[in-house]
């Protein structure tokens, strides 16, 4: 089975798809100065580009690694997070604590989803 890559890069690409699923690289906000909520509400709407982009949409999630910087702001993603998943249709998910690629950085998700077009 072929294995598409979309956006590549010399360390990554943006997507990948192998088998009627898409694997995307972590995503990161559009703007970095804002807050824990600003910063997760720009990641989410990056993936639902890239979903679009591969032919899926929100609802074929299946599975998301969130990493916050701090857990105290934990309830501030979620907050963004709980009004964004559509009911019934939560992905298998784990959050973790991490050290960002820049002190800048409050959030970033690494998404798996299934392609439905």
């Amino acid at each position: 089975m072929a294995v598409d890559r979309i956006g590549t890069g010399t360390r990554m690409s943006r997507a990948v798809i192998h088998n009627g699923t898409a694997y995307f690289c972590g995503q990161v906000p559009k703007d970095e100065t804002v807050g824990m909520k600003g910063q997760t509400e720009t990641v989410l709407e990056k993936i639902e580009d890239l979903l679009a982009e591969v032919g899926s949409d929100k609802k074929n999630i299946l599975s998301v690694t969130i990493y916050v910087n701090n857990m105290a702001e934990f309830s501030a993603m979620n907050e963004v997070w709980d009004s964004w998943v559509e009911p019934g249709f939560a992905p298998a998910r784990a959050c973790v604590e991490a050290q960002m690629a820049r002190p800048e950085l409050k959030v970033e998700m690494s998404v798996i989803a299934a392609i439905t077009a």
